[in-house]
This record gives structure tokens, C-alpha cells and sequence, in this order.
């Protein structure tokens, strides 16, 4: 009888998907498995210090690299802990493959109190993921892994679960001949039909004050976007899709998209296209829909669910984004005459918009100009939920490359750490540098040993007011400034740095945060760079809990 198991297919598998890093925690349930990817010694796997960071992990490292990223968790509570990453790379759209243990197979779901046993954990996992599977018998392994990472690479993407019971892991069978030279069975995304293209070109040719508004759907499209600003449109971003086209390009206004700031929104009136690709338009991003966008809206998106789901539109096409964009930009280079005045109305409204967010920032006006002037043009800017992040770190801190701005879709505070962690992982040679708050980065501070033991080259940077100034703003508006459950009381940040062994850093003079950053930044592996901000000031509420920022 063959040595071979399931166990082994598993790491074989996932090593012809051509995954090379994996993320998670070993336990009990899934030691065949990575006994397996032990023994093999092809995959990367990454030990995170819970489950839940490591599902940021994997997620960030999927955002960053652009591969598919895998996650391996126990079962029952390993799972469980596994949730928020998985919710959040549904948020993002990654492509994730999440395997987890089970109990053994005659006791499943029957609720008799075996280790790790989860009433319903397949039901769990399918509320936070695209898809999920259980693995029922030695032979079907290959396929339910082969339909789970299909669906987690199909637009649109997102992650997927797949539970393999510990008498599956350890059972043998005779080795698949299909995993010789085995490859993916992807279906490649939807294209526009000759008549589709027709009719969005006949529509986008007769704009005259045209932009485009990019989404994370429209990430691999920015050869194909610049040459749509080159014919006189103008862009912005969604925040989940910044960096497509760099942010330094005037006509480019990345994520000001109107939320709070007026200006935007006026202007979107002298607009008569707006095209939108890979967006959802998220409420999050539009201050619920009250952002009034173009009446001529034009939607691309490779997922049907998005017609019509938050604006409606006049034309929408179901397709591949840069095919699309590639194809309509081949039918309206020579017939579309942008308004010779839409140039310069744009720029003046860019630089309008960020002189104004600019002075309603207070101490921070210049912190995202300091940061970028010392920050690699193409390193991973991650960012936990945090005011700095909410304000300048989202608004006015120009991301100039591709899968290089990484930040929770979700909104949930504490994730940016583990997120930079597995971005840095899959940087490529990139710097990575994650802000965070101190509330966010105490969340999972034993995150930072798993980025020493990998020898990660990442600069945190922690905006410390030492408690959860977000909240503290939004209960000044909403609880009549009754401040409660707010303070917290944490070690010096000097001194976690010290027991990490990494170099440290403290910022109490604004005008000297660009050169301590960038010192810090100059510098290869985990290192950790404090803001005091009691020092600095306090930083103005963001909108809607102050008023937007006007001249």
C-alpha cells in the first residue's frame, strides 16, 4: 500500500497552484498536512502567533503579491479565530484559500464533544467566505481543492474554506497522475461583445468633461487608464483601488472623491461622464450615496450583482475590466474631443482640494507630504484603522504604484500590523511601511515577533494617543462629548521595542517627523517609529464628525 495521504496531496496541490508561502498556526487537526509541507520543503509557511493574524497575513501578502494566498488553521476556535481575516479579505476581494482540520469524520456535527468540535463549522466559514467545502473522502480531495481555489480566483475574487477531517488528512491513496504537470482549471473573465463596445463608445465618444472612477476591480488596467488621462479625462479612486494610475499625476485626484469635501462634489456637476470600472461605489466611501455623481454614468464591472446595486447608470457592461477599457480605448482615441478648458478645470480642483483637507488637519497638515518625500516610491503603505490613517493616511498621502496601498476594507481597527506582515512577506524586495494606531496596534503586538522571526524589512510607525481617538471623536458628537471606555493604559512603547530588539524612534516635533521617518525607513529589517501626538496636538475630527472642510 502506498505511503501517500492525503495529507501529501494537500502540499502537492497547493505547490502546482504554484503557491509558494503559506500562513497559519500548526495544532492537532492539520499536522498531516503540514507535516507534508514540512517534509517537502517547496512552501514558505509562516508562523503567525494566533490564527488571527495570520488570516491578515495571508490576505495582506494576497493583496501585495497578487497571488494566491493560503491560509492552514485548526478547527472549532483555530477556526473561528480565523474569521475576521476571512471577513475582511471578502471585503477586499483577495483570492484566498483558507484549509482547515475537522473533527474525524463518524463524529462530525454530531455535537459529542470531541476536541476542537464546532457545531456548524462548515456554516460559520460559508457566512464569512465566497464559498466553503468539506472534504467527505480520500478520492474527492483533489476536487473539492481544485473547485475551492478556482472560486477564489474567479471574479469576483474572494476567499474560500475547505475542511479536511484528520482521518481524511492521515488516510492514504495512490497518488493522482493528474497532479503531473497539473494547472488550474480557470475560466478566463467575461469579454464585451463587438455590440457592447459599440454602444459604450458611441456614449463615452461624445463626452466633452469626461473622468474615470478606478475601483479594486480595475487593478491590473493602469497602462490602459493613463492612456484614457492622456486623451483629457480626469480619474479618482475608490480606496480600495488607489494607486492604478499614480497619485501624482494632476490629473489624477486619487481617493478625494468627494466624501466631505464640497468642492469635489460641485464639480462632478460640470462633469457629463463619469465611467466607472471595478467599483462598487461603496456607501462607506459616498457618505451613504449622498455624494451626487454625474447623471451620465457609465459601468464596467466583470460582476453582474454590481448593475445597479448603489447608482444607477445609463449603460452597463459585464466584463473584464482592462480588456474593456483596452477595447473602448481602441474605438475612441481619434473620435472623442475633450474640452480644452477640462485640463486646467481639473488640476486647479485638485490642488484646490488637497490645500483645503491640508488646513483641516491642524499639527498633521504636513505629514503626508513629509512622509512620501522619504518613502521608496514603490513601497506597500498598509494602515490600520486609525484617525491618522482616516485623514491624511487616506486622503493626501500619494500612493504611486500598483498593489501598494493595503488598509481594512472592512474598517475593523487592529488589523494593519498582521496585514503589513504578510504584505511584506510578498513585497518582492519592496519597503513596507504600516501605520497604526496604539489602540489598532496592541490588538496583536505579539504579530511584531512573527515579522522579527521572518527577518521582514518593515517600518511601523504608531500614532500614539494613547487610546482610541476615533471613537473618542465620534462620542464627541453622538454622546454629547461623553467620553467613556476610551483610555487605555499600555507598556511604553520604548520599552516593547526594547524586547523585541528593534530599533526605535520618537517623533514630539512635527516639523520632525519626515526625517525621523525617513531614518527609519533608511534602515533594513523591524524597526518602530512613535508619534507622540499628546506631544504634537490633537488632530481635528475627521467629517462627518466635523464640519467638511471648506475654504
Amino acid at each position: 500500500m502506498t505511503d501517500y495521504t492525503v495529507g501529501d496531496l494537500v502540499a502537492e496541490f497547493l505547490e502546482g497552484c504554484d503557491v509558494d508561502v503559506a500562513f497559519g498556526i500548526v495544532s492537532v487537526h492539520n499536522i498531516p498536512m503540514l507535516d507534508a509541507i514540512g517534509r517537502r520543503s517547496r512552501i514558505r509557511f509562516v508562523m503567525a502567533r494566533a490564527e488571527v493574524g495570520a488570516s491578515h497575513m495571508a490576505d495582506g501578502y494576497g493583496r501585495a503579491s497578487g497571488r494566491l494566498a493560503v491560509l492552514i488553521s485548526s478547527t472549532g476556535p483555530g477556526a473561528a479565530n480565523a474569521v475576521p481575516g476571512l471577513l475582511e479579505a471578502q471585503f477586499a476581494g483577495t483570492p484566498l484559500l483558507h484549509i482547515t482540520g475537522q473533527s474525524p469524520s463518524r463524529f462530525t456535527d454530531r455535537n459529542n464533544g470531541m476536541v476542537h468540535d464546532a457545531r456548524d463549522q462548515l456554516g460559520m466559514l460559508k457566512s464569512v467566505s465566497k464559498s466553503a467545502y468539506r472534504i467527505r473522502s480520500p478520492e474527492e480531495a483533489l476536487g473539492v481543492l481544485t473547485r475551492a481555489a478556482v472560486d477564489a480566483l474567479t471574479a469576483p475574487f474572494g476567499p474560500v474554506s475547505v475542511e479536511v477531517p484528520i482521518d481524511i488528512q492521515k488516510a492514504k491513496l495512490a497518488r493522482p497522475e493528474t497532479l503531473d504537470g497539473f494547472r488550474l482549471p480557470l475560466t478566463p473573465p467575461r469579454t464585451a461583445t463587438g455590440f457592447e463596445l459599440d454602444a459604450l463608445a458611441d456614449r463615452v465618444a461624445k463626452a466633452h468633461r469626461p473622468m474615470l472612477w478606478l475601483g479594486n476591480g480595475a487593478r491590473e488596467a493602469g497602462d490602459v487608464a493613463e492612456k484614457f488621462i492622456d486623451l483629457g479625462f480626469g480619474m479618482v479612486s475608490s480606496l480600495a483601488g488607489r494607486g492604478i494610475v499614480p497619485e501624482d499625476n494632476p490629473m489624477n485626484l486619487g481617493p478625494l472623491s468627494g466624501h466631505g469635501i464640497p468642492i469635489v462634489n460641485d464639480f462632478y456637476q460640470s462633469v457629463d461622464l463619469m465611467l466607472v470600472v471595478g467599483s462598487r461605489l461603496r456607501g462607506h466611501e459616498t457618505g451613504e450615496f449622498a455624494i451626487k455623481l454625474p447623471e451620465n454614468l457609465v459601468h464596467i464591472d466583470v460582476d453582474p450583482l454590481a448593475n445597479g446595486r448603489t447608482y444607477s447608470n445609463k449603460l452597463f457592461v459585464c466584463a473584464d475590466a482592462s480588456d474593456t477599457l483596452g477595447q473602448l480605448y481602441g474605438r475612441i482615441a481619434n473620435r472623442i474631443a475633450v474640452e480644452p478648458a477640462f485640463k486646467q478645470d481639473f488640476t486647479e480642483l485638485k490642488t484646490s482640494a488637497r490645500r483645503i483637507f491640508r488646513k483641516s488637519l491642524g499639527p498633521y497638515a504636513d505629514f503626508a507630504e513629509q512622509l512620501r518625500q522619504v518613502t521608496p516610491r514603490d513601497a506597500l503603505w498598509v494602515r490600520d484603522i486609525t484617525i491618522s490613517n482616516t485623514t491624511w493616511g487616506n486622503r493626501l498621502f500619494e500612493v504611486l504604484a500598483a498593489r501598494s496601498s493595503i488598509h481594512p476594507v472592512s474598517a475593523g481597527i487592529g488589523e494593519g500590523l498582521s496585514l503589513g506582515v504578510g504584505a511584506a512577506v510578498g513585497a518582492n524586495g519592496r519597503k513596507t511601511v504600516i501605520m497604526t494606531g496604539d489602540g489598532g496596534f496592541f490588538f496583536n503586538v505579539s504579530e511584531l515577533w512573527s515579522a522579527i522571526q521572518e527577518k521582514l524589512d518593515i517600518t511601523i510607525i504608531v500614532m500614539n494617543d494613547n487610546g482610541y481617538g476615533v471613537i473618542k471623536h465620534i462620542q464627541d458628537t453622538t454622546a454629547k462629548g461623553r467620553r467613556y471606555y476610551t483610555d487605555l493604559v499600555a507598556p511604553p512603547l520604548s520599552e516593547v521595542a526594547g524586547l523585541a530588539k528593534i530599533p526605535y524612534w520618537r517623533v514630539d516635533d512635527p516639523a520632525r517627523f519626515g526625517a525621523i521617518a525617513g531614518e527609519a525607513i533608511g534602515q533594513r529589517g523591524p524597526n518602530m517609529v512613535e508619534v507622540d501626538m499628546q506631544a504634537i496636538g490633537t488632530p481635528p475630527p475627521y467629517y462627518p464628525f466635523a464640519p467638511a472642510p471648506t475654504e
